[in-house]
């Protein structure tokens, strides 16, 4: 017999688990499935890795102000490896599980929808971090990338870092909408990422860029990504050697969080859990 006293906690225990709870239950299984499914762990953790090793033993010299060319590119990796996590994982990992039918099955049951999109989140975040762990180490291992010295360096990774996966996030999550079907999102995603990846001050030093080609870059994520985190890894004489010859942080802070807003506006009107057919 139930007394008014246990009633409660009766009710309590029938309570369904919320929308965080649940979705931090599908980042565990995004986390589990990302890691057994090989194309994903191969394209988005070894690929940036190989990247570094090919550039680097190819190209030398110096991108100016006591930089190596090799240093000057892996903090563009390191960006690019945030990009690949976020928006090209998402884009294309989407629109699959879209064509399978697994988003249909998820709106027919009592999960909220939110928990699905934590759950992605959680999967990006953690891979993000342990992307550019693997990418610091090689770079400080093998082509003398110097760490942080100081707490704001530090800090303005993390903020950079953030501002940036989010952006790639939710622009990846709103792209995923454009392919019809699972096979056409790797050869849809594939190249937008290489094209920004070329005029973005990735595989070229900025600077050395047409114009035309760095006001495109400019109004993308991916430029100040790399130009953020070029403030973190390298002297602060190279601000010197940007287009504003500084490294106009604020201004970085401004564009991704106006990309985080846009994004999110994105994924709202855009979104799709079933094909339009």
């Amino acid at each position: 017999m139930t007394t008014v006293a246990d009633r409660p906690a009766a009710r309590s225990a029938g309570r369904r688990p919320g929308a965080l709870t649940i979705g931090l239950s599908r980042g565990a299984l995004e986390l589990k499935q990302f890691v057994r499914t090989r194309a994903y762990l191969v394209f988005t953790l070894l690929f940036p890795v190989l990247i570094v090793l090919i550039f680097g033993a190819a190209f030398h010299g110096s991108a100016g102000g006591g930089v190596s060319y090799t240093q000057y590119f892996v903090t563009g990796m390191i960006a690019s490896g945030l990009l690949a996590t976020g928006f090209q994982n998402l884009a294309i990992q989407i629109p699959i599980e879209r064509d399978r039918g697994v988003l249909k099955r998820l709106v027919g049951t009592p999960m909220p929808r939110s928990a699905y999109f934590i759950g992605k989140i959680v999967m990006v975040l953690v891979m993000s971090v342990v992307s550019t762990v693997i990418l610091l180490a090689l770079a400080v291992a093998l082509y003398g990338l110097r760490l942080p010295d100081t707490g704001t360096k530090w800090f303005t990774l993390v903020w950079v870092g953030l501002l940036g996966v989010i952006a790639c996030t939710l622009l990846g999550i709103a792209y995923s909408s454009l392919a019809r079907t699972g096979r056409a999102a790797p050869s849809m995603t594939t190249p937008v990422a290489l094209v920004l990846q070329f005029i973005s001050g990735v595989f070229f030093v900025y600077t050395s860029l047409p114009g035309w080609m760095q006001q495109i870059a400019a109004l993308f994520p991916l430029k100040w990504m790399t130009q953020g985190l070029r403030s973190v890894f390298l002297p602060d004489a190279y601000a010197q050697h940007e287009v504003a010859h500084s490294w106009e942080l604020g201004k970085v802070a401004v564009v991704l969080g106006a990309w985080c807003v846009a994004g999110l506006i994105l994924c709202l009107l855009t979104f799709r859990w079933t094909e339009k057919d």
